[in-house]
């Protein structure tokens, strides 16, 4: 789960849950369900996706010998190691380039040393800010030294240039060499701009800060809440503190410095100012906003220690059967990296980020399917790709570089199905599809859940922009539908609110914390039943005739159309 940014597979809460199941109840009913996997597909799913198999996988994968697994590190490696012989051990065959399993992805890493505070400056009043209490900083590029010298903060709104919805928060203002503050998320006040609640990629934080470059600033800071995040701030000072990691041949333009700032903080900053952060809030949801020049200034210096690395993506297919479909790929995948260890220990003496859930489980659930579709006598008609890729937590960096360095011509890419934590507190009445009503998929994912006995619910928090914020979403920028499921909170045998109690305090106690452990004591039935559901949606998109396609007006319709144009 990429970092600092969201709690996924698992992490939901069931506000909407009864409303969102009789809608897709509705919808479903008038579309044909009729999968039925045969014998040999069902004796494929319950001998290769099973508790001992999943739980096997996980236990190494989180294992301390591996360290956390970050990018570069013998952890990474190790868990590559594990990854390529699995999936040699099934009789797949390498698919990386030049018949390697491996596609290598250079990288650069930054270690930034922040200052102990920040000292903002307006007229003749100083405030004085913590590191990691009041916010956390970075370096925007891979040098050895950044700095800010007396630069004027400005706020920008949200930090969004949208064309289609005649949004522009930046209005053509000067604003090179400024420090620019601005809000998390997208504007929601509106229903019909940005989707209303629905967040889009205009939200994200690698969008605002990428803006906040081209217009030259010299840095950015986030104004961090829990609801636009949908996560804590220790999130944020955990992803944020250590090691940052961009593609080596990024080209994008460069800022001298990244923040964010607590909500508490940002209050503060604008109160020196004599506004207030309401107020500025308030303004920034129309259209009409202008920056707004706060007339405070900020001096920051930062030293960083840089060095190149290397993650890889492990690639590996199963060829299909069909002379014409065989041509075409699903496509499996699983981030395989997580943060690494700490510098310092918690109160548990524990310094080791294991990402058990998040994403040793995705990978088990991976390599289950994997070994589920190579036990099949009959080869699938369309081939399947399955690509383990690496440095998600650095903002979908190995997917994003599989994505611009594709081994299949993105035209020949039918979907992806994307594997991001599974669920380990017990079986569920439904499960939930995030990307929901965006692609034809959903009949089949529909389908399936159907001939388990469950219903599918859509998104149940658009405002958290799930569907932008894990590696599926790299694909989708060339073109590629996908499926990425999160888990069901209706757990069976357990009270309504069951599953939303232990999902909260799971994200507010472990997620991205080194408490991300594997324990004997986690309820698998659910994981197995998403992920033999994620097998047999597989099953369905490999041998229809049909190419999946995004539904008319979506987002990313015209990058398939031309992907399909190009193959």
């Amino acid at each position: 789960m990429s970092k600092n940014i969201y709690p996924q597979a698992l992490f939901l809460a069931a506000g909407l849950a009864m409303m969102v199941v009789n809608h897709v109840d509705g919808l479903l009913a008038q579309t044909k369900l009729d999968f039925q996997p045969t014998s040999k597909q069902q004796s494929a799913a319950r001998s290769a996706i099973t508790d001992a198999q999943l739980r096997s996988h996980i236990k190494y994968l989180a294992d301390d010998l591996l360290e956390g697994r970050a990018p570069g590190s013998q952890g990474d490696q190790l868990a590559q190691k594990y990854i390529q012989t699995q999936l040699q051990g099934l009789g797949m065959k390498p698919a990386g380039p030049g018949g390697s399993w491996f596609q290598n992805v250079p990288l650069v890493g930054v270690k930034t040393n922040p200052p102990e505070t920040i000292t903002f400056e307006f007229k003749n009043t100083n405030l004085k800010l913590e590191n990691l209490t009041d916010y956390v900083v970075t370096s925007g590029k891979p040098e050895p030294s950044a700095g800010i010298k007396n630069a004027e903060i400005v706020f920008v709104g949200y930090g969004i240039q949208a064309p289609e919805f005649q949004w522009d928060d930046y209005k053509d203002v000067d604003l090179t060499g400024k420090v620019l503050l601005m809000m998390n998320n997208d504007p929601s006040s509106d229903p019909d701009l940005f989707g209303g609640h629905r967040r889009m990629y205009y939200g994200r934080w690698d969008y605002k800060y990428l803006m906040a470059a081209r217009k030259g600033a010299v840095g950015a800071i986030i104004i961090h809440t829990d609801q636009s995040a949908g996560y804590p701030f220790q999130v944020v000072q955990t992803s944020w503190s250590g090691e940052e990691f961009e593609l080596a041949d990024n080209s994008d333009p460069k800022m001298e410095m990244r923040g964010w700032l607590t909500e508490t903080a940002a209050k503060r900053l604008v109160d020196l100012t004599g506004f207030g952060l309401d107020e500025l809030r308030e303004r920034a949801e129309k259209r009409d906003f202008q920056p707004i020049p706060l007339g405070s200034r900020v001096t920051i210096d930062l030293t960083c220690e840089i060095r190149k690395k290397q993650t890889s993506n492990v690639l590996a297919k199963l060829p299909g059967s069909d002379p014409k479909l065989s041509k075409e790929y699903l496509i499996y995948m699983a981030h395989h990296d997580h943060i690494g260890v700490a510098e310092t220990r918690n109160q548990d003496g524990d310094n080791i980020y294991n990402g058990a859930v998040d994403n040793a489980s995705g990978v088990a659930a991976f390599l289950a399917i994997a070994r589920a579709h190579a036990a099949l006598r009959k080869p699938n008609k369309r081939s399947i790709l399955f690509a383990s890729v690496g440095a998600e937590e650095q903002g979908l960096l190995g997917s994003k570089f599989f994505a611009q360095n594709p081994t299949i011509a993105p035209g020949n890419m039918a979907a992806v199905i994307n594997m991001d934590g599974i669920n380990f507190f017990g079986p569920t009445h439904d499960v939930n599809f995030i990307g929901y009503g965006k692609s034809s998929l959903d009949q089949i994912v529909g389908r399936t859940a159907q001939y388990q006995n469950r219903i599918v619910t859509p998104d149940q928090f658009p405002d958290k922009g799930f569907y932008y914020r894990s590696d599926q979403f790299s694909l989708a920028k060339i073109g590629v539908p996908g499926i990425y499921l999160h888990a069901g909170i209706r757990v069976i045998g357990k009270p309504d609110d069951w599953g939303k109690q232990q999902m909260e305090k799971w994200t507010q106690n472990h997620y991205h914390q080194p408490s991300d452990e594997y324990s004997e004591q986690w309820d698998l039935r659910g994981g197995i039943a998403d992920t033999q559901l994620l097998f047999y949606s597989g099953l369905q998109i490999a041998n229809s005739n049909d190419l999946p396609q995004w539904k008319k007006g979506d987002e990313f319709q015209a990058a398939r159309t031309d992907a399909l144009n190009k193959r």
